[in-house]
C-alpha cells in the first residue's frame, strides 16, 4: 500500500513540479475537499476497518451460519420481470448449486409478450418454480413485486432480477445478518457486472460497481447510512415487508422500499459476500437512459415523498436524516456546484485550460488508483478484475463527466418537469395513480 502511493506521489510530482500545493488545493479545491473525503477517504477506512475486525467478524459469521442451518427458515425467492424467459433457466441454474437450499421460486411474469409462459410453463413442470404468475396486463414491476409477496411462504423473502444470477453461497451469505443481529430486517446484496466483456461500456461499468457498491456500500453501512438495498439482489423479512406495505411505483423502488424500512424503525446492512452478478447495458445509449431514471428516482423519492425524513419528530434517527442527506448533497446538490466550479475554472485559466485540465486527470487518477488499490484487498475475485485497472486511465472521465452529466440532466428534469411519471419505464396508468397519490 505504501509503495503504491509512493508512485502515485511520484506521478504526481513529475508534473506539477512548479505548483505549490496551496495552488493546487485553490484550483482543484472541489476535487480535494469534496470528492476525496467521501468517496475516496470513507473507502480507504472501510477497508482498513474490514481487515482490522476480520477475525471478530468471523467468528460471529460462523455462529450465525451454524443459527441458520439449525432453523432451516424457508426462504422465498421471488423474480419478476417483463420478456426474461431467455434468462431464466441461468438463474435458476445458479439457484440449484446454492449452499442453501430450503427455498421456493416465484416467478411474476409482467405481461410478457415473449416465449416466458412457455418457457416458465416447462421449468414448472420441471420442479424448478414453485408458482409462476402471469399478469395478462401490464402492471408494473412494483405491481408484480407485490403480487408474488401475497403468495410468499418463507420467513425471508430474497427479491432478485430475472437476468442475474449467483455465486454459490450467496442466498446463505445474504441471510447470515439477519442472525447475526436479530433487529436486521432488510439486507443488500453484492451486485458485480455479469457481461464484463461485452463491450468498453460494459467493462467500465464493472469498475464503477466495484468501487460504488462492493466498496462504496461496505463504507456506508460502516457509518451506519446505508441506504439502498438492490433490487437485482436484496433479501427482507417478509412480515415486516408486507407491514410497511410492500413496494411503492418505481423507478427507483428499491432506495425507496429501503428508506421505508428504515423509517419504520428496522435496522438493513449490506452483506459484501453475498455475490450476484446482472447484466448491464452494452450500449452508452442505453446506459445514458438507465442513469437518467435513476437520478429521477433521488428527487422523486429522497427529495420530495421522503422529505419528512429530515425534520420530522416522528421515529426520528440522526441516522435516518444523515442517509438521505448523504444522497441528496453528495449525488445532487454537489452536482450543480460543480457546472459552477468547472465554468470558474475555465475563465480563470482561459490561457492554460489543458495544463489545467491535464493535472486534474492526474489527481483524479491518482485518487482512482487508491480506489483500485482498496478494491483489491476486499474483492474475491482479484484476479478476475486486476485487468480492469487499465481502466483507470479513462475511469474519471467516465465518472467525473459522463455519469455526473446524466445525474445533471435526470435531477434538473425530474426537480421542473416530474419527468418520471412520464417514462416508460413504468405503464402510464400506473404512473398517474403513483402522482395522483403522490407515491
Amino acid at each position: 500500500m505504501d509503495y503504491a502511493f509512493g508512485i502515485i506521489d511520484g506521478i504526481i510530482a513529475c508534473f506539477t513540479a512548479n505548483l505549490s500545493w496551496d495552488y493546487l488545493a485553490t484550483t482543484y479545491w472541489f476535487l480535494i475537499f469534496v470528492e476525496f473525503p467521501r468517496y475516496y477517504l470513507t473507502d480507504i477506512v472501510a477497508a482498513v476497518r474490514y481487515g482490522v475486525t476480520w477475525r471478530s467478524r468471523r467468528r460471529r459469521e460462523a455462529i450465525a451460519r451454524r443459527q441458520l442451518f439449525v432453523e432451516r427458515p424457508l426462504v422465498t425467492i421471488l423474480a419478476p420481470g417483463k420478456n426474461e424467459g431467455e434468462n431464466l433457466y441461468r438463474l435458476l441454474e445458479s439457484l440449484r448449486e446454492q449452499t442453501y437450499d430450503n427455498f421456493e421460486v416465484i416467478i411474476v411474469d409482467d405481461g410478457s409478450d415473449d416465449a416466458t409462459p412457455l418457457i416458465c410453463a416447462d421449468l414448472q413442470k420441471a420442479g424448478m418454480i414453485k408458482h409462476y404468475f402471469r399478469m395478462n396486463e401490464r402492471g408494473g414491476k412494483a405491481s408484480a413485486a407485490n403480487y408474488g409477496l401475497e403468495h410468499a411462504s418463507g420467513k425471508y423473502l430474497v427479491h432478485i432480477d430475472s437476468d442475474s444470477s449467483l455465486d454459490r453461497d450467496a442466498i446463505e451469505q445474504i441471510l447470515i445478518p439477519f442472525y447475526m443481529d436479530r433487529d436486521v430486517r432488510g439486507v443488500g446484496g453484492c451486485i458485480k457486472v455479469r457481461n464484463i466483456d461485452d463491450s468498453m461500456c460494459t467493462s467500465m461499468q464493472a469498475l464503477e460497481y466495484l468501487r460504488t457498491i462492493q466498496i462504496g456500500r461496505m463504507a456506508t453501512d460502516m457509518l451506519g447510512i446505508f441506504h439502498i438495498i438492490s433490487g437485482a439482489f436484496g433479501a427482507f423479512e417478509t412480515d415486516t415487508i408486507r407491514q410497511i406495505g410492500g413496494w411503492d411505483i418505481g423507478p427507483g423502488l428499491d432506495g425507496d422500499l429501503t428508506q421505508k424500512l428504515r423509517k419504520a424503525g428496522y435496522k438493513v446492512t449490506f452483506a459484501n459476500k453475498a455475490v450476484c452478478l446482472t447484466n448491464v447495458p452494452v450500449k452508452w445509449s442505453k446506459l445514458f437512459m438507465q442513469r437518467l431514471r435513476w437520478s429521477k428516482s433521488l428527487i422523486r423519492f429522497r427529495v420530495r415523498k421522503h422529505r419528512d425524513i429530515l425534520w420530522s419528530d416522528r421515529n426520528f434517527s440522526f441516522l435516518n436524516m444523515a442517509s438521505n442527506l448523504d444522497c441528496i448533497i453528495y449525488d445532487c446538490i454537489f452536482n450543480y456546484i460543480w457546472v459552477f466550479y468547472i465554468i470558474t475554472l475555465v475563465l480563470s485559466n482561459v490561457d492554460r485550460i489543458a495544463d489545467v485540465m491535464l493535472v486534474g486527470w492526474l489527481i483524479r487518477l491518482s485518487f482512482s488508483i487508491m480506489a483500485f488499490v482498496v478494491m483489491q484487498c476486499v474483492s474475491e475475485r482479484t484476479h478476475q478484475e486486476r485487468r480492469l485497472g487499465a481502466l483507470l486511465l479513462f475511469h474519471s472521465i467516465y465518472m467525473g463527466y459522463f455519469l455526473r452529466v446524466a445525474r445533471l440532466i435526470g435531477h434538473t428534469v425530474e426537480l421542473f418537469f416530474y419527468s418520471s411519471y412520464h417514462d416508460n419505464w413504468n405503464p402510464r396508468k400506473t404512473s398517474m395513480v403513483a402522482q395522483e397519490e403522490g407515491l
